[in-house]
Formats: structure tokens, sequence, C-alpha cells
């Protein structure tokens, strides 16, 4: 090895990178460049390179550090991070409809006749409440929405875990099952009126059809999900086919019934109001309804207001309930 070939490297490591050069210098059997002079020394062959006398010995500490995530465009910890992480944030989007709904009547974007003031709506809100005639019509949405609600949720809840369990009558009921979910509940308010009439029966029966399918729905795919694995230790014991619900079925498909039935329960208000809104005698839909007859936005907007808001409060309050009984999943 030639003291030209030796010197070489070194010298371009130094010129580009003194750490690197620094590395290279104490690798065992790698040339070592000696400037003093002008001259350079070739170490031995096999032998590890040594410094010249009086050189000092440099000690590298390299330390790396993970850089900071930070999304392109946008600095960490900014104000709309810290905006969107409050709890309040929350009320941003309805304080900003609100405000523009304020300021397009104030404005006069549209006739007071047809868009009518927030402060207008609290009013009438207040005296509907005052009267009674708001909690009147309430009340009678309500208990239709939980009659029906219950009778269509068990329903679907049976269908789905026979329809999940049994191949054959999956085979035989399947297709119909499939054709009749396809078909909106909203199409099917004539029909059901020459039936059944606009009593309660039609209201009740709309909004359980509204939820039997979508509980069944979730409940034969979840039951369609769980690992045979499941169902074969159940054989080695010996269990009955009821014990093989009770016990393996109905706790494996808990979590995803319990977000069809959330998903139907919201379904299920928007359906029976639609349906007061058609043929109905009382209810929420039917002040509305009657509000519109009256040219009465201000009640119209009443009940739009508060199907919104009960809608909501129904949906979060199950979210509530499902989080507490599928608590286990976080563990």
């Amino acid at each position: 090895m030639t003291i030209a070939a030796a010197y070489r490297p070194s010298r371009a490591l130094h010129e580009e990178d003194p750490l690197a050069a620094a590395a290279f210098a104490a690798k065992p059997g790698a040339a070592s460049a000696a400037t003093t002079s002008g001259t350079a020394a070739a170490p031995a062959s096999g032998a590890p390179s040594a410094a010249p006398a009086g050189t000092p010995k440099v000690a590298l500490s390299l330390q790396t550090r993970p850089a900071p995530a930070v999304h392109p465009g946008r600095l960490p910890d900014s104000l709309a991070d810290r905006w969107l992480a409050a709890r309040w944030s929350a009320w941003t989007a309805p304080v900003l409809v609100l405000l523009l709904w304020s300021a397009a009547t104030a404005l006069e974007w549209a006739p007071p006749q047809i868009l009518v003031s927030p402060w207008q709506v609290a009013l009438t809100a207040a005296e509907l409440v005052q009267s009674g005639e708001l909690t009147d019509h309430l009340s009678v949405s309500l208990y239709r929405l939980f009659a029906g609600f219950a009778l269509g949720g068990a329903a679907g809840l049976a269908a789905g875990v026979l329809l999940g369990l049994s191949k054959p009558l999956r085979a035989f009921v399947e297709p119909t099952f499939n054709v009749l979910r396809q078909l909106p509940t909203v199409a099917l308010i004539p029909l059901f009126i020459l039936v059944l009439g606009i009593g309660e029966s039609f209201k009740v029966f709309i909004v359980a059809k509204a939820t039997f399918f979508i509980v069944a729905l979730a409940a034969h795919d979840a039951i369609r999900n769980i690992s045979a694995r499941y169902f074969e230790v159940a054989s080695v014991y010996r269990f009955s086919r009821w014990n093989v619900i009770r016990r393996v079925a109905l706790p494996a498909i808990v979590p995803d019934v319990l977000a069809g039935v959330r998903i139907a329960l919201s379904r299920s208000w928007m359906v029976l109001v639609g349906a007061e809104l058609l043929a109905a005698d009382s209810g929420l839909g039917q002040m509305m309804e009657m509000g519109r007859q009256m040219f009465r936005l201000d009640v119209v907007m009443v009940g739009v207001v508060l199907t919104g808001v009960i809608g909501f409060g129904l949906d979060r309050s199950f979210r509530l309930i499902e989080q507490r009984l599928t608590r286990w999943k976080k563990g």
C-alpha cells in the first residue's frame, strides 16, 4: 500500500466532514495521515494506526434527538390547535350559525314573514310551553318513538340472531329480507295509512319498521363475524342451542348491536317526524304542519330546532350508554 493511497481518503474526509474523518481514523487498520512537516508515514500491515505524538485526543459524542412532528404549513401548538383542544370548541359551529341567522334577519336578506329572527323563535317557544301545546305534542311524539323503537328493536334482534345462526333459514329468508330493507320507510306511509289508518298504531308501526331492519342487519352481521373457534369450543362443551345463544353469541355481538341500535334510534326519530307531517292529528310534526298552513313560520322553526335538539340528545345519551356497556374494550 503506497503512502499516497493511504493519504488520499483521509484528506478527502478532512475536507468534507471532520467528524467523519475522525471516525475513519479511529477504525483499526485504517490509514492515518500525518500532516506535520508535509510528510506521511504508513502504518505497519495489520497493526492499528497510532496518532502522532503530541496530537490531542478528541472524544466524539454524537447524540441524536427525535425532531418534533410538525404538520407542513402549520406551527406546533398553534392557536387553532389550542382552540380545537378546548372542550367548549364544539359550540363554535352552533354559535356561528346563530350569529349568521341573526345577521340575515337584521339585514333583511329575506322577508320577515319567511325568515324569522332567533329571538322571535325563542318567544314563540316560551308561549307554546306556557300554553301547554308544545309539551302535549312532544309527549305524544316521544311515546310513539319509544313504543315503536322497543317493538322493532326486540323483533330485529331476535330475527338477526336467528338468521345469523341458522344457515338454512338464512338461505330461505335472506333474499326477501334484503329486498324489503331497501324500501324507503317514507314511501310505505300511504300503504300503511290504507291498512292501519292514521291512528296511533300507524305511527308505532312505522317506527318499528324503521328500527327492525337496522337492528336485524347489525345483529346478523355481528353473528357472521364471530370466530368459528368460539362455536367449536361450545360444541366441545356440548352446549345446547340456547346456551350457545346466551353464552357465546349475545356477549360477542354487544358492541356491533349497540352501534346499530344507536343508528336505528336516530333514524326512527326522523321517520316519525316525517310521518307526523303527512298524517297525524297530534305530535311535533303535526304542530309544524299546522304552523305551515297558518303561515306561522316561527312555530315551524320551533319544531325544526326542537327536532334537531332532541335527535342530538337521543344520540348523545345512547352513545354514553354504549360507552359504559362496552368499557371492557378499553382494557
